[in-house]
């Protein structure tokens, strides 16, 4: 409707899973990464989980794209379905006649298939999307399946892609030898907002042109906090912003506005589990704008981080039952936080200053875009302030000054 307008090809954020549109996050290209090395080290279960809309079934469907050397696909999307519709569909994919032919018959000739694709040298890989919906039965099908074998090398390989509660029914004692079975596991993360921004620039210069559309810092912060990185999300929150310039009839998209259309979409009530726990919703104003929100923010900061270190608590109890390449996910992301709040603690700091001295900030592309020598000048005239509300993100995660002779942050000792 509005591709003309923004002289683009196709529209920039539908919600097909094109492979055209794929974007390579830090995630993404880790997922990419294990599913090519498992198919060609032919490794037993390939494991990829992720939230709904953050990109499997894409990631997916460019992997069948790609049309690997000497490698024979068997796709599966319909999860819900009996024992024998499962292994007909499996056969039908890999070109095998099905119609009238029980189970015990359907098997045998699935065998033999694999068989003489392995006397060809060829490799059969066999792709279960919304693999959450399958029962343990079927999952313990699924495993018999990758019994079928030579002396030399497993007939079949197979990846399993679903979202976060396939995880939870692999969890389960019957699993366990599915569990042992998977060699190659991987969770793709929601976007980071750096990760937002590229996303959008990236689809709109797929879509036929980078600057079509602009939309400002506020915007974009707005898009991330409500999408949560979601690419999905995403999409359908920028596609309601470029469907609003074009009836504005410009190309600029500035935080009020997205705003005021993210507050009509109803987003947390339409695309998220208004049970759940959950970020707050879009705010009434941008942040930081008075000392009263301003300590809002500050209870709001200081709950979640008492949830990540309840996280990691449960993550270092119970690390033996996890895989290496999780908690490498998890030590890599870990690195990403710490040095985000490092560089966020000064700015949060110097915005507390401001507001106790009567100033204020009107804009979070403001509080974005201290320099370093700013910082660092905030910094050594706050640490002559002695105020109880200063330091708090440095108490948190501040320095051995802070912290007196004990070496662990203050809130591993919070109740």
């Amino acid at each position: 409707m509005y591709e003309d307008f923004f002289g683009l090809r196709v529209k920039p954020f539908d919600l097909l899973p094109n492979p055209e549109f794929l974007f390579q996050s830090k995630s993404h290209r880790r997922a990419m990464t294990y599913l090519d090395y498992g198919i060609k080290d032919r490794s037993g279960f390939i494991l990829i989980t992720g939230e709904v809309g953050s990109g499997k079934t894409t990631i997916i469907r460019d992997l069948i794209k790609k049309k690997l050397d000497r490698v024979v696909l068997s796709k599966v999307f319909n999860t819900k379905v009996s024992s024998e519709q499962l292994i007909s569909m499996i056969n039908d994919d890999f070109g095998l006649p099905v119609q009238g032919k029980d189970k015990i018959v359907l098997l045998r000739e699935l065998n033999e298939f694999l068989i003489h694709q392995f006397a060809k040298n060829m490799q059969p890989v066999l792709i279960i999307d919304e693999a959450q919906n399958l029962s343990p039965e079927l999952l313990e099908e699924v495993r018999m399946l990758s019994n079928l074998e030579t002396d030399q090398a497993k007939l079949l390989q197979i990846i399993l892609v679903g979202q976060p509660e396939l995880k939870k029914v692999l969890a389960a004692q019957e699993m366990l030898q599915l569990r042992q079975r998977i060699n190659i596991n991987c969770h793709i993360q929601p976007l980071c907002f750096e990760e937002t921004e590229k996303y959008i620039l990236h689809r709109l210069e797929i879509a036929g042109g980078r600057d079509a559309a602009r939309f400002s810092s506020e915007a974009l912060a707005l898009i991330h906090a409500q999408s949560r990185g979601v690419p999905r999300l995403i999409n359908i929150i920028c596609d309601y912003l470029m469907l609003s310039m074009y009836s504005e009839q410009t190309r600029d998209m500035d935080g009020k506005t997205a705003q005021e259309i993210i507050k009509e979409l109803d987003f947390e009530q339409q695309f998220w589990d208004v049970e759940a726990r959950k970020p707050e919703p879009c705010p009434d104003r941008i942040p930081g704008e008075t000392s009263g929100e301003f300590q809002r923010t500050k209870v709001k900061l200081s709950l979640y981080l008492r949830d990540i270190v309840h996280r990691l608590e449960l993550l270092e109890k119970n690390s033996e039952k996890y895989g290496e390449d999780l908690l490498l996910g998890i030590h890599d992301r870990m690195n990403d936080l710490e040095a985000s709040m490092t560089q966020h603690s000064l700015q949060f700091e110097i915005l507390a200053e401001e507001i106790s001295n009567g100033h204020s900030r009107n804009t979070l592309q403001e509080t974005r875009t201290v320099t370093p020598a700013e910082a660092e000048k905030s910094r050594l005239a706050l640490a002559d302030v002695k105020q109880p509300e200063k330091g708090f993100l440095r108490g948190m995660f501040g320095g051995q000054k802070d912290r007196g002779t004990d070496p662990s942050p203050h809130y591993l000792h919070s109740s």
